[in-house]
């Protein structure tokens, strides 16, 4: 993939420790998204709209596309310490129900408030992916929590040269 491969910079997903929010981290994340952008205007050339459909790379990484996505819209990221105890309130990310897909919950420490404002936290996630060209689906799992499945568009194909052309 190339972002945060060989230089240590990895999106947040909501499942590691806090990241803070400093200009060496702000700036890596804008050079990844920009990076993520240019990787889609050079492989989605068969489409109208370039930058609006996830490119192949964010097809075979989508939670660390989705990840990147969301930490560069300024969406918080949860965060867990040493003993997996939830230390901060914002997004996380897992691996979805269907393949290539990501599930996005907001979860933060207990008593802290998470689930009372989940609706509209992941209403900003959603419209964030879904200006990106992700499909997002809502959902409420245990509890009546509600959750996203974000999946690629539907009709979206790859070539065996890596082009994107729409089915």
């Amino acid at each position: 993939m190339g972002i945060g491969d060989d230089t240590g910079f990895e999106p947040a997903t909501g499942d590691g420790p806090a990241t803070a929010p400093d200009e060496r981290r702000a700036a890596s994340v804008r050079t990844a998204f920009e990076g993520m952008l240019q990787i889609r205007r050079l492989t989605n050339t068969g489409l109208p709209e370039p930058e609006a459909v996830p490119a192949r790379w964010e097809l075979h990484r989508p939670v660390r596309a989705v990840a990147l996505a969301l930490e560069a819209a300024g969406v918080a990221a949860s965060a867990v310490d040493a003993s997996g105890t939830r230390t901060a309130t914002g997004y996380r990310l897992a691996p979805g129900e269907a393949p290539g897909g990501v599930r996005v919950e907001w979860l933060g420490p207990p008593g802290g408030g998470a689930a009372h404002e989940e609706e509209r936290k992941l209403g900003r996630c959603a419209a964030v992916l879904r200006e990106l060209g992700w499909t997002v689906l809502p959902y409420r799992g245990p509890r009546r929590r509600r959750f996203l499945e974000v999946e690629p568009p539907p009709g979206v194909r790859h070539g065996n040269d890596g082009s994107q052309a729409l089915r």
